[in-house]
Formats: structure tokens, C-alpha cells, sequence
């Protein structure tokens, strides 16, 4: 790019203009050869991964168009095509049947459509880094820094989409590696298959938290779910497996002092005031400051700093496990709030499967709970989206009968009195079984066992 300067009132107005003698990256004769290979050999359109906007010329993404449109009717030729463009008024501005008929002489094969494609999408890839660096590099002078963050952010991470490749493989190289791991576990060599969570009851069932699948805990407010989230990341960590705690609404000094006060057996506050035995304190939190626990307490987060972040930690870390608190305060572009929400989910799935790593993810209920005798969360009761329960693998509610007053309840058929119990309920395991499970809540001291 060129920097041109132009003196105003002794202050410097800059101007930035791509260069004139510099031609956008294009691959024109790879684009050529993809339309003609999809108009000789149609078949060949389900390998090409394109978007018609990824072709330089405007003649080719509109022909490209067309050639997708009827591939999904399943009538797709030279003469479908031609005449599709004719009815759109488009045929002359593609240079007519002529031009067309041009595009299929020179095709012989279609093997090497797939290659030509991904010159076709690395070609569109470079212009957009262009476009957007360009765009940016405008918006530093007149725009609020958090607009251009906030631009920057979801360019970026749109284009993320477009790099992240991968091909089918055949079902036996899967099942190889699912008897490995199988294996490993029989001759005791892993205890588990995913990351696990410290509560045997759970484990037993689920296996750990399984690598690439988004869980889902969810309550009402004062029910214990970040103890429950700080409980599994330090069960997770003893048990060797790093973690990445992404605090979206407490601070990390609000985070150490709940893990002190469960080490030392402190109340928070009893530490706050410093009403303790500081030797003791320091010795008994020794072991939990050692953690391999990951604290990010940044506010607002939105999907592409997280996912930025969470690739980093795997590089630095080797983290195994994630844990976002709460889904409802990350931030995402959308129409309404229930789109936003839907698009946060989706994207922590996208990250759980793209880094293979569980992510766990806390969210708030509405008040139809409070509306119901027994207080039992549902499927139905998730706040301000349907998509929640779409996406994720596994949905566990937390709730406390003691909370509303209740002073026993039915577990597994034993009338189980309610104080300090923490109920967790598997209402979704696209994987597993589903069930209910009592672990003891030591509320003051922020300790979750079973």
C-alpha cells in the first residue's frame, strides 16, 4: 500500500490506497478449468468446495451460480446452463453461449478439479486478508476502537471457516482408533476415555468428558453451578489433565479465594476478612496454586477471542479441557439476543470439535422452574434459546430442593433427605445414558463430593 500525505493546518491527513500497479491475487485459468470440468463432468461438482463469490471474475461467479443452482435440481449440462442464464438476463454478460462452449474444450479429466479449486479459494482467501487489512487500516482513523476490534474480531473469524478443511476417511481407520483407546483402558493403561470429571458416579456413565462435545450445565441462579464448573476443573486437573477456565462473570481473585477457602477450610469470608492462620492458609493452598488450572477472567468474551485463546493454551499448555462461565455473557453478532445466544453455541461446539477437546459451558434457566412443584429443571426451561439443547451433546441441570424448602426427596427410590445435596440431572446424552445423581454441597466452604 501507499501512504499519501497531504499538509493541513501543520497536521498530516493520511490516505491509504492499494497500489495501481499491483494485481489482486486471482487464478483465472484455474477458475476456467473448475466451471468446465462441472459443466463436463457434473458428478464432479460435489468435490469442489467453492461459493460463487470466491471467483475473481464476475462472468464466472455468476455462471458458478448457476452451475450450483441446477446441480441441486440435478439437471446440470451446457444446455441447462445456458438456458438458466438466459432466463436470469445474464447470458450476454457471461459472454454468451460461445463463451461457455469455450470453457469445456480444453477439459480431458476431471481429477484435477479439486486442485484447481483450492487455487480457486487461496486466491479468494488472499483478497479477502487484503480487503479486510485495507478496511481496517480506514476505519483506524474515523472509527471507536471497539468497533474495529469488534470488525477485526468477526472478519477473521469468518474467514476461519473457509481454512478449516477436512476429508472423509474410511470408517476403519475410526474404529482402529476407537479399539486403541478401548484397549488402553482394558489393560488399564487410561482410566478413561475422555477427560474426567472426578465423580465416579458420573465417569461410570459418561466415560469422562468425551473429546469434540459441548456439555451444557445449567441452573437457575444460587444453585451452585460455578462451584460445580470450579469443582470438575480441579477434579480434572489433580487427575492430570490441564484446564482453561474462561470466568466470564467472577474476577480470578474471586476464583482463588473460593478454591483457598475449599483447600483450608476457610469460609470466603473468613479469608477476606483475614480472620485465619496465615501459615496454614499458605500451606494448605499450596497444593491447589500448583494446579495446571488456567484462569481468564476477561468480560464479554466473544467466540473468536476464546477460540484464539483456546488454540494458544494448546500450544503453550496442552490443555484437555475447557470451561466457559456463563454462555449467556459472551458477545457474537446477530439480530436479536435469542440469535446471538444461538450463535454462541454453535460456535463453542465448533470449537470443542475443530481443537477435539471437551468444552463445558454453564448457562442460566428461566423462571419456569420456580413455576413447578418439585423445582425439577427441563430441556425447556434453557434461557433465551432453543439452539442450546440442539447443539450440545450432553445437558446436566443443577439444582438444590433445600433451596425451595424441600426437605426430602425420592433418589433412585430411597427417600433422601435434601440438606446439602446437590442434584445433577443428565436430561441429554447424545452418547450415554441418561441419570440423576446426588453429590453433597458444602455451600460455606464452596466443596463438592459425592
Amino acid at each position: 500500500m501507499k501512504t499519501k500525505y497531504k499538509e493541513y493546518n501543520t497536521e498530516k491527513v493520511v490516505t491509504l490506497f492499494p497500489d495501481d500497479d499491483k494485481v489482486l491475487p486471482q487464478a483465472i485459468q484455474a477458475e476456467e478449468s473448475v466451471i468446465g470440468t462441472c459443466i463436463v463432468y457434473p458428478d464432479s461438482i460435489c468435490e469442489v468446495k467453492l461459493r460463487p463469490e470466491m471467483f475473481y471474475k464476475v462472468a464466472h461467479q455468476k455462471v458458478f451460480a448457476s452451475i450450483q443452482e441446477l446441480a441441486n435440481k440435478g439437471a446440470c449440462d451446457l444446455i441447462t446452463i445456458t438456458e438458466s442464464l438466459r432466463n436470469k438476463s445474464q447470458l450476454d454478460s457471461v459472454g454468451g453461449p460461445l463463451a461457455l462452449t469455450m470453457l469445456t474444450t480444453r477439459i480431458i479429466t476431471d481429477q484435477m478439479i479439486t486442485n484447481h479449486a483450492m487455487l480457486v479459494k487461496q486466491t479468494f482467501l488472499q483478497r479477502e486478508y487484503i480487503r479486510i487489512g485495507f478496511q481496517l487500516a480506514n476505519m483506524a482513523y474515523t472509527e471507536d476502537l471497539a468497533d474495529i476490534i469488534d470488525f477485526a474480531e468477526n472478519s477473521l473469524f469468518q474467514l476461519s471457516d473457509f481454512t478449516q478443511t477436512k476429508e472423509p476417511r474410511q470408517i476403519g481407520l475410526a474404529i482402529d482408533n476407537l479399539l486403541i483407546e478401548v484397549e488402553k483402558i482394558h489393560k488399564n493403561e487410561r482410566l478413561l476415555a475422555g477427560v474426567p470429571s472426578g465423580y465416579a458416579s458420573i465417569d461410570g456413565i459418561t466415560g469422562g468428558w468425551q473429546p469434540g462435545n459441548l456439555i451444557i450445565i445449567a441452573a437457575r441462579p444460587s444453585m451452585g453451578k460455578t462451584a460445580l464448573a470450579l469443582a470438575l476443573a480441579l477434579n480434572s486437573a489433580r487427575l492430570g489433565s490441564p484446564v482453561c477456565f474462561f470466568s466470564l462473570e467472577m474476577s480470578e481473585a474471586e476464583l482463588a479465594t473460593r478454591y483457598i477457602s475449599g483447600a483450608s477450610g476457610y469460609t470466603n469470608v473468613e479469608i477476606r476478612n483475614a480472620n485465619v492462620d496465615f501459615t496454614k492458609l499458605c500451606n494448605e493452598s499450596f497444593e491447589v496454586g500448583n494446579l495446571p488450572i488456567y484462569v481468564d477472567d476477561t468480560p464479554a468474551l466473544s467466540l473468536f477471542e476464546i477460540r484464539s485463546k483456546v488454540k494458544k493454551m494448546i500450544l503453550k499448555h496442552s490443555i484437555k479441557l475447557v470451561i466457559v462461565d456463563y454462555l449467556q455473557l459472551m458477545t457474537a453478532e446477530a439480530g436479536n439476543r435469542e440469535q446471538e445466544v444461538s450463535v454462541i453455541s454453535r460456535g463453542l461446539k465448533a470449537v470443542a470439535k475443530e481443537f477435539n477437546i471437551p468444552v463445558i459451558a454453564l448457562s442460566q434457566l428461566n423462571r419456569g422452574v420456580e413455576e413447578r412443584i418439585d423445582k425439577r429443571p427441563r430441556l425447556s426451561d434453557l434461557r433465551e434459546s432453543g439452539a442450546i439443547e440442539q447443539d450440545a451433546d450432553i445437558v446436566c441441570f443443577v439444582s438444590r430442593p433445600a433451596y425451595y424448602k424441600i426437605e426430602s426427596i425420592d433418589l433412585d427410590g430411597i427417600d433422601t433427605s435434601t440438606n446439602g445435596l446437590m442434584l445433577i440431572d443428565c436430561a441429554k446424552d447424545r452418547n450415554g445414558a441418561l441419570f440423576t445423581i446426588g453429590l453433597h454441597h458444602n455451600d460455606s466452604l464452596t466443596i463438592i463430593k459425592e
